[in-house]
């Protein structure tokens, strides 16, 4: 692993969750409000509980088993699992989890690609 990548790890593990959460809640204010925000790259997993606007009750996601796979001249995203607190939600999930879904070739984010590949690539072991 390159130590860009080793780096990134690294600010993302140590960025505390507060920052993470007022940042978000910037992003998506009349959207939702994010309330809890984990990420652990190493592990593969992603927690995050938000509120959307004008509901009452938060809406908690976790993801786990994700990663980035090269295919031929793109890269593909599979979700390994997938699990909230709606069973609507869960739903949806379903229709995702374990299929190989197309990352867009978006030319401004080309080159760090491969950077992303290194960050949440195949885990040894897995292909």
């Amino acid at each position: 692993m390159s130590l860009t990548a080793r780096l990134i790890k690294t600010a993302i593990k140590w960025t505390p969750e507060r920052l993470i959460t007022m940042v978000a809640n910037l992003v998506l204010k009349g959207i939702a409000k994010v309330s809890a925000f984990n990420v652990d790259l190493g592990q593969r997993t992603l927690c995050v509980e938000a509120t959307l606007y004008g509901e009452k009750e938060s809406i908690i996601l976790q993801l786990s088993h994700f990663a980035l796979h090269p295919q031929g001249e793109g890269y593909t995203f599979i979700l390994g699992q997938a699990e909230s607190n709606r069973p609507w939600l869960n739903n949806l999930l379903r229709h995702v989890v374990g299929k190989g879904l197309p990352v867009p070739q978006i030319p401004q984010l080309a080159p760090y690609m491969g950077l992303a590949l290194e960050l949440i690539g195949p885990q040894k072991g897995s292909d």
